[in-house]
C-alpha cells in the first residue's frame, strides 16, 4: 500500500510540476518557437548596444539639435500600437516613424486578452490618459505563436494558456480555414483573422468604449476615437497591409452583449458627428487620388488646458 502511494505521489508530481511537465516535441517543423539559429552569429557582446546608442544619440543630434530636449518634455504619441513579440515586427521602425509617436504593447501572437493586466492597463493608459487616436493592431506572417497553436501538442502553462486564445480564433472560423487546402495560405489567412478579432476585443472593453461614446458627442473631435486599425506585416517583402474589413458589422452583430454605453442615433449631435465624419472621409478619399498621404485630424490641447494630475501623467 505505501508504495502504490509513493508511485501515485511521483506520478501526480511528474503530471503537474513545472520541473518535469509535458514532454515537449522539439524536432516538430511547426514547432515555430523552436526557431533555428545560427548561435554563433546571435550572440553580440552586450557593449555594442551602448556603441549604438551613442551612435544613434549623435546621429539625432546632427539631424536636429533640439531633437532629446522635446523628447524630453512631455509624452504624445499618435499611436497605440499592439504587435507580437516577433523581433522582426519593431513598431517605430516599420512605420518610419520617430521616439515618443507611438505607445507600443507586445506579446506572443499581438493578443487583446481581459486577463492579461499588462495589455489591459496600457491600453487604459494610452486611451484615457494619453488620448490616442490611432489604435493599431499588428499581426506578421510566419508568427510563431499562431504555427505553435495549430500544433496538437501540450506547450505547458503559461505558453498553453496564451494559445489557447488563439485556437478559440481558428473554432470561430474553421469553416473558412478548413475550406483553405494550402496550409501556409491558412497560417496566413489565421494571421488575419487572428488580427480582426484582437480588434474586436477592443472594441469590447469599457476604456475604448467610453473614449469613443466621449468623442462622438464632443464637437471639438472632427472624429471619434480611438480608431481601430487591422494591419498585418509581412516580413519577406516590409510590406504593411491593411486588412479589409469593416468593424461596423461586428459591432452591429455584438452591441446588444457587450455595448457598456449607449448612444442615441438620432440625437442632433449623433447627426452632426456623422455629417463631420462622412465629409473627413471624402476628403481623405480625395487626398488619396492625388497621392496625399491623409493624416485623421486630432484634439490638441493647449497649455492652458494641461494643468493638474491628468496632466501630470501625459509627461507635463
Amino acid at each position: 500500500m505505501r508504495a502504490w502511494l509513493i508511485i501515485s505521489a511521483f506520478a501526480a508530481i511528474e503530471a503537474f510540476s513545472p520541473t518535469f511537465g509535458p514532454k515537449l516535441v522539439q524536432n516538430s517543423k511547426l514547432d515555430a518557437l523552436a526557431m533555428p539559429v545560427d548561435k554563433k552569429k546571435a550572440v553580440k557582446d552586450i557593449s555594442t548596444v551602448f556603441d549604438n546608442n551613442q551612435k544613434w544619440i549623435d546621429s539625432k543630434l546632427a539631424e536636429d539639435p533640439q531633437f532629446f530636449e522635446a523628447l524630453g518634455s512631455g509624452h504624445y504619441p499618435q499611436y497605440l500600437w499592439i504587435g507580437c513579440s516577433d523581433a522582426r515586427v519593431p513598431a517605430n521602425e516599420i512605420m518610419g516613424e520617430d521616439a515618443g509617436s507611438v505607445f507600443v504593447v507586445r506579446n506572443v501572437a499581438n493578443m487583446v486578452t481581459g486577463t492579461d493586466f499588462n495589455a489591459m492597463s496600457a491600453i487604459q493608459y494610452a486611451v484615457g490618459v494619453l488620448e490616442v487616436p490611432h489604435i493599431i493592431v499588428c499581426g506578421h506572417y510566419d508568427c510563431g505563436g499562431v504555427r505553435a497553436s495549430r500544433e496538437n501538442l501540450d506547450h505547458a502553462p503559461p505558453l498553453e494558456n496564451w494559445l489557447r486564445s488563439i485556437r478559440d480564433v481558428y473554432r470561430l472560423h474553421n469553416g473558412e480555414l478548413d475550406a483553405i487546402k494550402d496550409p501556409e495560405e491558412r497560417h496566413r489567412r489565421l494571421v488575419e483573422l487572428n488580427v480582426i478579432e484582437q480588434c474586436i476585443n477592443l472594441f469590447k472593453t469599457g476604456v475604448v468604449q467610453r473614449k469613443r461614446v466621449e468623442t462622438y458627442q464632443n464637437p471639438d473631435y472632427a472624429m471619434t476615437q480611438p480608431r481601430i486599425h487591422a494591419v498585418v506585416f509581412d516580413p519577406a517583402t516590409g510590406k504593411l497591409k491593411p486588412l479589409d474589413v469593416n468593424f461596423n458589422d461586428y459591432i452591429d452583430e455584438l452591441h446588444d452583449i457587450y455595448d457598456l454605453y449607449k448612444v442615441d442615433p438620432d440625437s442632433k449631435e449623433a447627426v452632426k458627428k456623422r455629417k463631420q465624419e462622412e465629409a473627413i472621409k471624402a476628403k481623405a478619399r480625395s487626398m488619396a487620388e492625388e497621392g496625399v498621404r491623409p493624416h485623421a485630424p486630432t484634439k490638441f490641447r493647449g497649455d492652458g488646458e494641461n494643468k493638474g494630475w491628468w496632466a501630470r501623467l501625459r509627461g507635463k
